[in-house]
């Protein structure tokens, strides 16, 4: 009996050898809107392996508007976005904590968090036993971003370099909700949380190494701890190049990266990690996604493969469609990871 997408995405990490590569495509809504017939044969042709599930939240009554749509929204906190284009997040230009004093302002939003932890954890719990894929949690921890979106990006530049100013204790505030919300999603089916934080510019770090090793890597360990202690995997995403700390991700326990590898050297990521952490994807969507020609796309492939695939794991084939993606190119992405897992499992069982 051919393995589950659940058990695909099992055996990569845990690089058990699955019989192909475990897949996922992230859609954003403008991608969605501008090909809707492609994605839809895309998706009947290579379905993802990994998915969420239904969050028992309650609504917030801070929440107002359409995060895609142009215009204005508020969200759970009560930061305000604004958006010129349809079908992308927009970015925060007003913060609401100007000045770190006013840190108080900071009201994580505890009142979407389920009363009734049991019957939330039931629902949860159904719908993962109704699902044969591989779940992740319907939360996604993101200190940095957070602050960003509070404080502005200017603003908490200079907060994580003089934490002791009111920085840290406003990273304390909104950690201490994210490990709320993992309390309750780590006492249920799911297979794995998530976090992110986006860290890198096209070439380094954001922030300087040491300061992100004192003040985001032991929040980002505390993620990792939970979610092991429960048995549960713990996947990352990061944008741009973050080599400099791809070890301490293996060191604290992420089983899983998300990284734009492109920005990156291959060949020294290899030589660093590979076998120690999944690369949960990806191709370039800066510039092979948008390509006129999808033999750019095969080739990306080729690259990541060269360095980073195992056929015993360690690899997830994964991209995000989004805006000026070309569809012929996801199509030739999924094609050529196919056609490299089936050759190298023609050679090993030759």
């Amino acid at each position: 009996m051919s393995a589950t997408p659940r058990e695909l995405v099992t055996q990569a990490l845990r690089l058990e050898h699955p019989s192909r590569l475990p897949r996922q495509t992230w859609l954003l809504p403008i991608a969605q809107r501008a090909y809707p017939d492609e994605i839809k044969a895309l998706q009947e042709r290579w379905p993802d392996d990994i998915a969420g599930v239904p969050s028992p939240y309650r609504p917030s009554p801070r929440a107002e508007g359409d995060a895609y749509a142009v215009g204005t929204c508020i969200d759970e906190w009560g930061c305000e976005f604004h958006s010129i284009q349809a079908g992308v997040i927009g970015e925060v230009k007003q913060p609401m904590i100007a000045d770190i004093a006013d840190r108080a302002k900071c009201t994580p939003p505890y009142e979407t968090l389920p009363t009734d932890v049991p019957a939330a954890r039931d629902a949860v719990n159904r719908s993962c036993a109704a699902s044969d894929k591989f779940l992740l949690a319907a939360c996604c921890p993101r200190p940095w971003e957070r602050m960003q979106f509070l404080r502005g990006t200017a603003n908490a530049m200079m907060d994580v370099m003089a934490p002791e100013d009111g920085g840290a204790a406003l990273l304390r505030t909104i950690h201490e909700f994210y490990l709320a919300e993992l309390e309750f999603w780590t006492a249920t089916d799911v297979d794995a949380a998530m976090f992110m934080d986006d860290w890198g510019s096209q070439r380094s770090l954001l922030i300087p190494p040491r300061v992100w090793r004192d003040l985001f890597k032991p929040l980002y360990k505390d993620y990792c701890d939970l979610a092991h202690s429960r048995g549960k995997f713990i996947f990352m995403h990061s944008d741009g190049c973050i080599s400099e700390i791809y070890e301490d991700l293996v060191e604290i326990g992420v089983d899983a990266v998300n990284s734009q590898l492109f920005t990156m050297d291959l060949a020294d990521l290899a030589r660093r990690v590979k076998g120690r952490i999944t690369f949960w994807g990806e191709i370039d969507r800066q510039h092979v996604l948008p390509a006129d020609d999808p033999r750019v796309a095969r080739d990306a492939v080729r690259e990541v493969a060269k360095y980073l695939y195992d056929p015993a794991g360690g690899i997830i084939a994964q991209f995000e469609l989004g805006p000026a993606a070309r569809p012929a190119n996801a199509f030739a992405i999924y094609e050529e990871w196919d056609a490299v897992h089936r050759e190298a499992t023609s050679k090993h069982n030759a």
